[in-house]
């Protein structure tokens, strides 16, 4: 039922169930509920735009635990590279300090 297509590499969906934000407005939760039985992703268009996507509950959690595993996976990958600081929170703050600093003054 929906459509896949591949851009530079990275996996994009397009959504074939949309719904108007105005079928939510008259129908309620029973116009999500109808468009999620036919996608497991639908899309909600305001003025012709899709603005909000919506997922299950399942398939929220589902992707909340892959943006921990991408997240998990650079870190253990910084710590394989040596690219990490070991420092007290106190100095850690200093040294965020001292960044926001250099950044604030280079924009004057």
């Amino acid at each position: 039922m929906s459509s896949e297509c591949y851009i530079n590499s990275t996996f994009f969906r397009t959504f074939d169930s949309m719904i108007t934000a105005n079928d939510i407005k008259v129908r309620g939760v029973k116009a999500i509920e109808e468009g999620l039985k036919k996608d497991d992703r639908l899309s909600i268009t305001v003025r012709g735009e899709v603005r909000y996507v919506v997922l299950t509950a399942e398939d929220y959690d589902q992707l909340r635990l892959a943006e921990l595993e991408v997240a998990y996976l650079a870190v253990m990958k910084d710590i394989e590279n040596g690219d990490f600081v070991v420092e007290t929170a106190d100095e850690h703050i200093n040294r965020l300090l001292k960044k926001s600093q250099k950044k604030t003054s280079k924009k004057r």
